[in-house]
């Protein structure tokens, strides 16, 4: 697929309603997803607190955060760093889960709320797709 393509397919999934579009040709694939949050303009700018996949109300003890966009999830801030979060651990809200790299961008993504990792769900250097569930959070009341 050539640039002037990919940039035509962007520009129909922007003026459209649709929030996902994929185009196949030739035994490649292009998969393009409408992120409809808000996304930081430089790498080193914070992202939103990721969403629940589960409404607040009624209080449900277990979430998921998920990837915003398709990308490589990194666990810690360096390769041989320690992660940033484990499996047991308390978190508090707007603490940094990970990041995702894409196009030589991270984006950090923070707990939205004080809970406790129940489950790391995606290993560091692995890609993600959007809305992919990449830990399980048990929820402080």
């Amino acid at each position: 697929m050539d640039n002037d393509l990919i940039k035509t397919l962007i520009d129909a999934l922007e003026a459209s309603s649709l929030t996902e579009l994929e185009y196949s040709k030739g035994g490649a694939t292009l998969r393009l997803v409408k992120w409809t949050g808000a996304l930081p303009t430089h790498p080193a700018a914070a992202a939103p607190a990721v969403k629940r996949t589960e409404p607040a109300a009624p209080w449900r003890p277990f979430s998921t955060v998920n990837a915003p966009v398709f990308g490589v999830v990194h666990l810690q801030r360096s390769p041989g760093a320690p992660p940033l979060v484990t499996t047991g651990e308390a978190v508090s809200a707007g603490q940094v889960l990970c990041m995702i790299e894409a196009m030589k961008i991270f984006t950090e993504l923070r707990a939205e709320g004080d809970g406790t990792v129940a489950a790391v769900l995606v290993q560091s250097g692995q890609e993600v797709e959007a809305g992919q569930a990449l830990f399980r959070m048990e929820r402080s009341r």
